[in-house]
């Protein structure tokens, strides 16, 4: 059926998966404080690519020997819970992650993923790569590709009410381009920018979990396995036990209990 746009654009119920959710402004819709822990840093996020970004990141730090702790909290996004007022305080864009960083004199918020990637890195002093325009390249090709994945793609793929051809023909033809970049790029070089950095987190937590299967059940009807160097570099990622234990922080969803850990406050929080 052919849509003709009216004049002027109502919203109106979408249906499919997070459509309660989803509204045309932007603000909190009710009063709620965000808890605080006893750490430096306060991660308030979900197990999504976005928030695993992040608590990779975290993992991998104190896997290095770097001296710190973090608090990461649960934000429920399919019960609305970024719209909360404290959420809403820290990120007025009502998407996870979010920080505070409370090392400095006052606090300190840091929202959308690579920012606060970047932001904890450079405390840290590591996982920088080099040279560093070519990490803050891949790290912003991550950024401004991974919505035509997740939005585009895997929205009409596997969230929306009905399956429609153009939609998804258009965004998994974007998809695999985008994963021909990274298998082109990855068979000349082991990490994305010398050395393992947050640029190769950022990545692996979307394109890497798409090839090994993790993500909207796409994986044979992508032919992710024409991307042999994307898989090579997935697995080396995947094999990092900090990355294990990033991928369980926040994650209150799916089939594999050992896999959930909602909240995490502590390193003996793992089992």
């Amino acid at each position: 059926m052919t849509y003709t746009p009216p004049t002027v654009w109502e919203p109106k119920e979408s249906g499919g998966k997070f459509a309660s959710i989803n509204r045309p402004v932007s603000g909190a819709t009710h009063d709620k404080p965000l808890p605080q822990g006893e750490h430096p840093y306060q991660l308030h996020s979900l197990a999504t690519p976005n928030g695993v970004k992040v608590t990779v990141l975290f993992e991998e730090l104190i896997e290095a020997g770097h001296d710190f702790d973090y608090d990461a909290w649960l934000i429920d996004i399919s019960e609305g819970e970024q719209f909360g007022s404290g959420f809403v305080e820290v990120n007025p864009n009502s998407k996870i992650p979010a920080l505070w960083d409370l090392t400095g004199p006052e606090p300190v918020r840091v929202f959308e993923s690579a920012a606060i990637m970047l932001h904890v890195a450079e405390r840290h002093d590591a996982f920088l790569g080099s040279p560093r325009t070519e990490v803050l390249s891949w790290l912003f090709w991550q950024m401004g590709s991974a919505p035509f994945l997740g939005g585009g793609f895997g929205h009409f793929y596997a969230y929306a009410p009905e399956k429609y051809e153009y939609p998804i023909d258009r965004y998994a033809m974007e998809s695999k381009r985008q994963l021909h970049v990274l298998d082109t790029h990855l068979g000349r070089h082991e990490w994305m920018a010398g050395d393992y950095s947050i640029a190769d987190m950022a990545i692996w937590a979307w394109y890497g979990q798409l090839v090994l299967g993790r993500l909207y059940g796409a994986a044979e009807f992508l032919s992710v396995d024409e991307y042999a160097n994307v898989k090579r570099w997935a697995e080396a990622v995947d094999a990092r036990p900090a990355v294990r234990r990033g991928r369980m922080v926040n994650r209150a969803f799916g089939d594999d209990e050992s896999l959930k850990l909602p909240e995490r406050h502590s390193r003996d929080d793992f089992r």
